[in-house]
C-alpha cells in the first residue's frame, strides 16, 4: 500500500502560483504524468507532469541534468514518446521522481529559475495516450450498475450466479483508446428491429457512456506467473479517467453467448493524465462487504485490503449538446459517484487477471467498468438512468435524451477530497459524437 509522505503535507506550496488556488485539479501534492507535446507542433511527444495549469517539460527538464540516481534514472524515461519504460520501472522510481519533482517545484526552490522557463500552458499543449496500450480489460467491478442493468433484463434475477464471486471482465480493443478531446463517429453494427424476425445493419440509435476509471499497469509480470493480492499494487502505475462508449442496440443482439464485441470497441476515451498511486494515499478507504454478503476466495482477500485497500474518488458525468453550445449554456451534471462503492478493488482485479498466469505489460489498461452508486442519481450510464430508454432525461434547455445524440459531448471529471488533505484531481475525458459515416 501506498504510504503518507512529505509530498502529501497540506502546507506544502508551489512557487507556481496557479497550482497553490483554491479548487484546482493539479497543487503540488498531486503532480500526475501525461505524454505532451506543443499544440500544432511538429515536436516530438515527451513526457509531462501538470503543475497548476501548466504542464512541466520532463523531456527539458532531463536535458538539464538536473536530477541524479534513481530519480535522474526515471526522469530519462520521460524523455521518451509513451511512458511505457517510465511505468514498468516501479513505484520506486515513479516514487523517487515524484519526490525530487515535488521538491523542486516547492515554494522556495533553488530550482525555481531553471524550471520556469519549462513551464508551458496546459491550454497551448496537445496529449495523447499516455502509454502505448497493449492490451486493454475492461471489469464489471459496480454491483449497482450490475444490478441495475440485470433489472432491466432479468426483473427476476438481476444479478447471475457469479458475480458476486468472480471479478468479471471482457478483453477489449487497445487499439481504439484515444484521448480526451478526440471525437468519434457513431458507429454501424447488426442490430435486431423491436419485434423484428431479420437484423439490419445500422447506426446505433442506442448510444451510450460509461463512466469508468483506468488503471495503467506498471511493473510486469512474467507469463505463468501470478499477482499476489498483498503484491498487486506495486503492479500499478496509476489511474485515470475513462469513458467506454457502448452502443446499447448492437449490445443487447451480439453480447450472447461471448459478450461484448461491436457494441463497445468502436472508441474508448481517457483522460491525459495519470495520477499515481503514491498521490491518491490520504484518500484510501476501508473495503467493505454487507455482513450476509459471501466473502470472497482467499486469493482475493486479505486485512490490508479490508483496512484501506478502497480509493475514494469522486466522479461526475456532464453533457452538453450541439444546442447548449450553440446557446452558450453551460453543462449540464448528469450524475455523481465514488469508486469506493465498487465491489472489487483495483488490487483485485489485478490480482485476478493474472490468477491463470496471465501476463500483464507496463501500459496495459484496465477498466473498472461503469461506476454506478447506491443512489438512482448515482447511476453511471445513460441506461440506468433512463430505465433503459423508458424514461427520457429532461436537459436544462428544454431537450430531453434516452440516449447519445450526434453533437452530443460528454465529459467525465474525477477528483479526491478530504480534510486535512489538499483537493486533487484527474482533469477530463471529453469526446464528442460525430454523424456515423455513410453505410
Amino acid at each position: 500500500m501506498s504510504r503518507l509522505n512529505v509530498t502529501h503535507d497540506p502546507a506544502l506550496r508551489s512557487w507556481v502560483e496557479s497550482a497553490n488556488a483554491a479548487g484546482t485539479d493539479f497543487p503540488l501534492q498531486n503532480l500526475p504524468f501525461a505524454a505532451f507535446r506543443r499544440a500544432r507542433s511538429a515536436e516530438s511527444f515527451r513526457g509531462g507532469v501538470a503543475i497548476g495549469d501548466s504542464v512541466l517539460d520532463l523531456g527539458a527538464l532531463h536535458a538539464l541534468g538536473l536530477f541524479d540516481g534513481l530519480a535522474g534514472e526515471a526522469l530519462a524515461l520521460c524523455a521518451e514518446p509513451v511512458l511505457n519504460e517510465f511505468m514498468g520501472a516501479g513505484p520506486e522510481a515513479s516514487g523517487a521522481l515524484r519526490g525530487a519533482l515535488s521538491a523542486a517545484l516547492r515554494s522556495g526552490s533553488p530550482l525555481a529559475a531553471r524550471l520556469r522557463p519549462l513551464l508551458i500552458p496546459q491550454s497551448a499543449a496537445e496529449y495523447r495516450v499516455a502509454a502505448r496500450v497493449g492490451d486493454f480489460t475492461d471489469f464489471y467491478a459496480s454491483i449497482h450498475h450490475a444490478t441495475a442493468v440485470g433489472r432491466l433484463f432479468r426483473p427476476d434475477s438481476p444479478l447471475l450466479p457469479n458475480y458476486k464471486w468472480v471479478p468479471i471482465a471482457y478483453h477489449g480493443r487497445a487499439s481504439s483508446v484515444r484521448v480526451s478531446g478526440e471525437s468519434f463517429a457513431r458507429p454501424h453494427g447488426q442490430v435486431m428491429p423491436a419485434g423484428g424476425t431479420r437484423p439490419e445493419l445500422t447506426a446505433t440509435r442506442r448510444l451510450d457512456y460509461e463512466l469508468e476509471v483506468g488503471v495503467f499497469v506498471g511493473r510486469p509480470n512474467r507469463l505463468g506467473s501470478r499477482v499476489p493480492l498483498m503484491e498487486a499494487e506495486d503492479h500499478v502505475f496509476g489511474l485515470c479517467l475513462l469513458n467506454d462508449w457502448s452502443a446499447r442496440d448492437v449490445q443487447a443482439w451480439e453480447y450472447q453467448p461471448l459478450g461484448p464485441f461491436l457494441a463497445k470497441n468502436f472508441a474508448t476515451t481517457v483522460s491525459p493524465w495519470v495520477v499515481t498511486l503514491e498521490a491518491l494515499a490520504p484518500f484510501r478507504v476501508p473495503w467493505v462487504r454487507p455482513a450476509d454478503e459471501p466473502p470472497p476466495l482467499a486469493y482475493l482477500d486479505d486485512p490490508a485490503q479490508r483496512r484501506e485497500g478502497a480509493l475514494d474518488i469522486q466522479l461526475e458525468v456532464w453533457l452538453d449538446t450541439a444546442r447548449m453550445r450553440a446557446q452558450r449554456l453551460a453543462p449540464q451534471c448528469l450524475s455523481h459517484s465514488s469508486l469506493r462503492d465498487s465491489w472489487w478493488t483495483v488490487a483485485q482485479m489485478l490480482t485476478h487477471h493474472t490468477v491463470n498466469g496471465c501476463n500483464l505489460e507496463p501500459g496495459d489498461l484496465i477498466g473498472s467498468g461503469t461506476q454506478s452508486g447506491p443512489a438512482a442519481s448515482a447511476a453511471g450510464s445513460l441506461l440506468e438512468l433512463t430505465a433503459g430508454g423508458r424514461q427520457p432525461l429532461a436537459l436544462s434547455d428544454g431537450e430531453t435524451r434516452t440516449f447519445l445524440e450526434d453533437g452530443d459531448r460528454v465529459t467525465l471529471r474525477g477528483w479526491c477530497e478530504r480534510a486535512p488533505y489538499v483537493r486533487i484531481g484527474f482533469g477530463e475525458a471529453a469526446a464528442t459524437v460525430l454523424p456515423a459515416l455513410p453505410s
